[in-house]
């Protein structure tokens, strides 16, 4: 409005007064400040990236430290004195050009390089110019627009990740402590051993023979002799029991009853005493090789061993050799779940040798302690089938060097001179370390181990006298002997 009345006082041939001149410049120069906004603004939306600037590192050789970025600094310095300038309107247009020229003005880099160059092309004011080549880094290259990585930097990377700290050694399980010698138990093991104290079994009818006696009869020893024939003892036993009391009666060293008691019962552990019982521990792993006839109770006897070994603290390893019967894979499998280790079966009808070979070499990987090997029953009389086991103990070599360390025969006791004859049979197809003798609970003659231990100085490892895993007893010869053949009654034992 007041430029139409200007415009119209020129044409109308008046001079313009100082008001109306002021009022004009005024205008014109708010006019000039929105345009240099405007022109600010779109030189502002149109600036290209900065590229990341190069990091240098620090001069102790270690992590590159980023750079002091002053370009946003200088934007910021450049639009506020912008804004300024078009706010002030009424100030002069050099004025105005001269802050702005301010503003353009590159902020010089504390090293001379790079931030003053970049500030350019920011600017428009000129081409970028090439940044100054670092040392190559692998840790702070920038990375393509295409988002590969170079084949340098991805090489050094890679080397860099091979690098690592070495895994300290694994330390080794230590070996489980030696197992405390069991304590007697005369009292339980008489309850095993009921059917033989019983007037119909060997201590029954031997104590009889001295009820109301007191004196010695010649003929006892010939009654004595009786009594161990019908109770499995056998003829070789019984000849070895009564010929040391025969000659010692001739010589009358005997004058009442209970001294021939106590020496027929000296005698009798002098018998049994061949060895300790338990198995022998001979490093890490130890096989013992289970063999036995059908039904002596090889797959039951493995599973009450192997609760008892891991109650020791000893890792324990089943192997299911008896690839012929499903049953004794299925019956050790829930021995495994029940004692919580580990079984080892291959496939139905799988060669008994290989799953051994196989059982043996994974339990020298694993480190179990003991490994029980399961075998297929077989009649003593076979000789195909004896064969076949010696293939089962030369394979079981082949895999570990002097295994297996133990070899126990197992048998019924109940079978009576029948477990004679197996033993022998057994002993001449492998070397038998021990016997384990099973089910005497149910039996009244029980004279089977003393034949057994006399006849083939085998030396008795186990006996079993129950059902359940505790009684699979490790044997005493002193506390079997006694459990049998001593006179006192359960309540003086247990004392």
């Amino acid at each position: 409005m007041l430029a139409g009345r200007w415009l119209a006082a020129r044409d109308a041939g008046a001079a313009p007064t100082g008001d109306e001149n002021g009022t004009v410049g005024i205008a014109i120069a708010v006019i000039v400040g929105v345009v240099l906004l405007a022109l600010l603004y779109f030189v502002m939306r149109s600036k290209p990236q900065l590229p990341e600037l190069p990091e240098d590192r620090d001069e102790a050789g270690g992590r590159a430290a980023p750079k002091k970025d002053k370009l946003p600094a200088a934007r910021e310095a450049a639009g506020e004195k912008a804004e300024a300038a078009g706010r002030a309107g009424d100030k002069p247009r050099g004025e105005g050009k001269a802050g702005e020229r301010a503003a353009r003005k590159p902020e010089a880099d504390e090293e001379g390089k790079g931030p003053a160059k970049v500030q350019r092309t920011v600017l428009g004011l000129g081409a970028p110019a090439e940044p100054k080549k670092e040392a190559p880094s692998v840790e702070v290259a920038p990375t393509p627009a295409s988002g590969r990585r170079p084949a340098e930097v991805e090489e050094a990377e890679s080397e860099v990740s091979i690098e690592e700290a070495p895994a300290p050694p694994s330390t080794p399980r230590p070996p489980p402590a030696p197992a405390r010698k069991r304590e007697r138990d005369v009292a339980g093991l008489r309850k095993g051993l009921a059917k033989v104290r019983q007037s119909t079994g060997l201590f029954g009818r031997l104590k009889a023979l001295f009820v109301g006696k007191r004196e010695i009869d010649p003929a006892l020893v010939e009654q004595m002799e009786e009594v161990l024939l019908t109770s499995d003892v056998g003829v070789k036993t019984s000849a070895l029991l009564i010929g040391d009391l025969r000659e010692r009666l001739e010589k009358n060293e005997f004058r009442d009853p209970d001294r021939v008691w106590g020496a027929l019962r000296e005698r009798a552990t002098e018998v049994v005493r061949s060895g300790e019982g338990g198995i022998r521990h001979h490093g890490r792993p130890t096989v013992v090789l289970m063999v036995g006839v059908n039904g002596s109770g090889k797959t039951t006897t493995i599973g009450k061993l192997a609760t008892k070994l891991t109650a020791q603290g000893r890792k324990v390893m089943l192997v299911a050799g008896d690839t012929f019967r499903a049953a004794a894979v299925d019956q050790l499998k829930i021995w495994g779940e029940r004692v919580g280790c580990e079984v080892f079966a291959g496939k139905d009808g799988a060669d008994p040798a290989a799953v051994a070979f196989d059982a043996v070499s994974h339990a020298v990987k694993s480190g179990a302690d003991v490994v029980l090997v399961d075998t297929a029953g077989r009649l003593h009389t076979k000789s195909n089938l004896m064969d076949e086991l010696k293939k089962v103990a030369r394979t079981v070599t082949k895999a570990l060097p002097g295994a297996p360390h133990e070899t126990l025969l197992v048998v019924d006791g109940t079978n009576g001179q029948n477990a004679l004859q197996q033993a022998a049979m057994f002993k001449e197809a492998l070397p038998l370390s021990g016997i384990v003798l099973t089910k005497l609970d149910g039996t009244a003659k029980g004279g089977v181990v003393l034949a057994i231990a006399a006849e083939h100085d085998l030396a008795v490892r186990y006996i079993g006298v129950g059902e359940r895993p505790e009684d699979l007893r490790d044997f005493d010869a002193e506390e079997f002997v006694e459990a049998m053949l001593g006179q006192g009654d359960d309540a003086a034992a247990a004392a």
